[in-house]
């Protein structure tokens, strides 16, 4: 998993958000996509599909050896009274000090209070963790009693 990558994912968002974009693309990989289907998820992005760097696909197809470097994760940007749903993207973990918290923290967090070096969730806001069961959203992993490293917070 690279964090470097996710940082640039965050930027490239909250940047079209802010540039008032209705499609952008990011770079397909099995972060980003789990990243992407949290976002859909929870109602930040109104859309995910596939394509190439020019358009996205008419439906799903899966990338193969051959194509993943052409693949590309097209999302729908969703706005609410011409303003994005989407305002702030930040990554939490950093390359130099990824931030791993147990159930307990999580816990915490979702309480809406400080837990070592991450801040407590606030209303409308989601924080995102990589567990050993996937990419999930804080309230998922505090209700399946599971840890992870904290990737990126949402608002």
């Amino acid at each position: 998993m690279s964090l470097v990558n996710l940082a640039h994912v965050c930027s490239h968002l909250q940047n079209a958000a802010r540039a008032r974009l209705g499609m952008t693309s990011i770079p397909y990989s099995k972060l980003h996509l789990a990243l992407s289907v949290g976002l859909l998820k929870e109602g930040f992005i109104s859309s995910v599909t596939t394509g190439d760097h020019s358009t996205p696909d008419p439906e799903y197809t899966p990338p193969t050896q051959t194509t993943i470097s052409t693949k590309r994760l097209w999302l729908g940007l969703k706005y609410y009274e011409n303003e994005p749903v989407m305002s702030k993207l930040a990554l939490v973990s950093k390359p130099k000090q990824r931030i791993w918290l147990g159930y307990q923290e999580l816990r915490q967090i979702g309480l809406g209070k400080d837990a070592g070096y991450v801040k407590g969730v606030e209303m409308g806001e989601c924080i995102f963790v990589s567990t050993d069961r996937g990419v999930m959203e804080l309230r998922e992993a505090v209700k399946k009693m599971t840890g992870g490293q904290v990737l990126c917070r949402v608002r």
